[in-house]
């Protein structure tokens, strides 16, 4: 499984598309195996999910997004995971366990 996580100063970015920089993580029997950071390629609508999807990616993990990003994430395929916060380590590693706590997006320009 990979999951990618929106990602700003090592902790949850509070908007995937606006996010400096994308962690993805290879989870392997609920570990983390791998981490890779890639620089956020540009916010075009539409872009993401495709590019996310490119990489294998099962999961997106983002303090916020918009119900159109969150549908596009779906037809990909992607499980868009919103409202998280914390430092991205930890909370890829709390979702693993099915311990992660969200709340509401925090992305409110929609």
């Amino acid at each position: 499984m990979k999951i990618a996580v929106a990602m700003e100063n090592g902790n949850v970015c509070e908007h995937f598309g606006h996010a400096p920089s994308y962690a993805i993580f290879t989870i392997q029997e609920n570990k983390i195996v791998e981490k890779e950071e890639l620089a956020n390629p540009g916010h075009t609508p539409g872009f993401l999910p495709k590019w996310m999807a490119s990489f294998g990616v099962d999961a997106i993990i983002a303090g916020g997004m918009g119900p159109r990003a969150v549908q596009l994430f779906k037809e990909q395929g992607i499980t868009p995971v919103i409202g998280a916060k914390g430092p991205v380590e930890e909370v890829v590693q709390k979702y693993c366990e099915g311990t992660l706590q969200t709340g509401p997006s925090a992305c409110d320009h929609h």
